[in-house]
């Protein structure tokens, strides 16, 4: 039941992430934006439908039991999701699941930002990890793990060249 719960909330959540994230595309678009890295896009969706996938395949096939640090693990899920939120309040309207870039805007230098580049992207990959070792998917675990890896292998450089030619990501940055 644990499992059912925490998965409803995680797609729940996602789904929300996902109206604020078209809500903010349109805004970015109808202002003059720019998406970046399409072609990679396609396959992060991809990646992210696989993981809920095989969260439930691997459920459903090996019944683990939970692992007997799980409420470490979903203490780190919390503090994750905080860390989400604070990402998403931080960008407010320039928040996007997309490269979107604003020419001639200045890139967001406080919240968490203030302490790495790109936070998002190291939440995505604790919960890429913490969600399935909680059950002990350790197969999901580690594949998501590796295949979200190599996503961001692509798509950070593209990110943060669309950022270097747009905004102030040098002065930022650098």
């Amino acid at each position: 039941m644990f499992f059912l719960i925490l998965l409803l909330i995680v797609i729940a959540q996602r789904l929300i992430e996902l109206r604020i994230a078209k809500r903010n595309e349109q805004w970015m678009l109808t202002s003059g934006a720019k998406e970046y890295g399409q072609s990679h896009y396609q396959l992060m969706v991809l990646m992210h439908i696989g993981f809920f996938l095989s969260l439930i395949v691997e459920y459903l096939i090996r019944k683990p039991a939970l692992n007997s640090y799980w409420q470490a693990l979903l203490f780190i899920f919390i503090i994750v999701q905080i860390g989400r939120i604070w990402v998403i309040v931080t960008l407010g309207k320039y928040w996007n699941t997309k490269i979107i870039v604003l020419s001639g805007t200045y890139v967001v230098k406080k919240g968490p930002f203030k302490y790495v580049k790109h936070p998002n992207y190291i939440i995505v990959t604790i919960e890429l990890f913490v969600i399935p070792m909680i059950f002990n998917l350790y197969i999901t675990a580690i594949l998501f793990l590796i295949l979200n890896q190599i996503i961001l292998r692509v798509r950070i450089p593209i990110e943060e060249k669309a950022l270097r030619e747009n905004t102030n990501y040098n002065e930022k940055f650098d």
